[in-house]
């Protein structure tokens, strides 16, 4: 009668084994849930990038459909990550940076050593709108509809395959719907 508790470890140990692969392997760490799905991007009043003296709220992300990328000139990933936002940029494809947690001076290097793909970047120095679109680190991007309101959220490095399998696929439908 008592054998069973015998193999009570080896049962627990396969459970486990059985979550870690799951874990490990089967789930698309790119997509973490947002609690800020289909909700509007959060208030916010922060200085531009390049022109500190203009401030820019929430209301300047509505009117078109653009990809919002958070980035910092110390994220390795978002080095590898650059040259295909200004791809997508040079295709008309509108995004808007956040800089975040960026030294203001190496930010503006940054730009004009390897091109500036943005309408215009965010300044989100003490990592405030990052905290409030629930940043994980950089990069991360959301797909922003016409109205201002999240649709996507990716987290990592967009390149050809996420752009065209993942994103694209989105922005064009989003491009295609009627603002009332």
């Amino acid at each position: 009668m008592k054998r069973w508790k015998l193999f009570l470890p080896l049962g627990f140990f396969l459970t486990f084994c059985v979550l870690l692969y799951i874990g490990l392997f089967m789930e698309d760490k790119s997509e973490l849930p947002s609690m800020l799905l289909n909700k509007p991007v959060p208030e916010f009043s922060l200085k531009k990038l390049k022109q500190p003296e203009e401030s820019v709220t929430e209301a300047a992300l509505k009117g078109k459909v653009l990809l919002l990328n958070v980035w910092g000139s110390w994220c390795p990933a978002c080095k590898v990550e650059h040259p295909y936002l200004i791809k997508l940029a040079r295709e008309g494809i509108n995004i808007v940076g956040v800089n975040y947690k960026d030294e203001h001076q190496d930010a503006l290097k940054w730009l004009d050593r390897l091109e500036d793909p943005y309408l215009f970047n965010i300044v989100d120095k003490d990592g405030r709108l990052g905290l409030d679109l629930g940043v994980y680190g950089a990069p991360e991007t959301f797909l922003i509809d016409k109205k201002g309101v999240i649709r996507h959220k990716h987290i990592g490095i967009i390149d050809n395959r996420v752009w065209k399998e993942d994103l694209k696929p989105r922005y064009d439908a989003l491009q295609k719907e009627l603002v009332q």
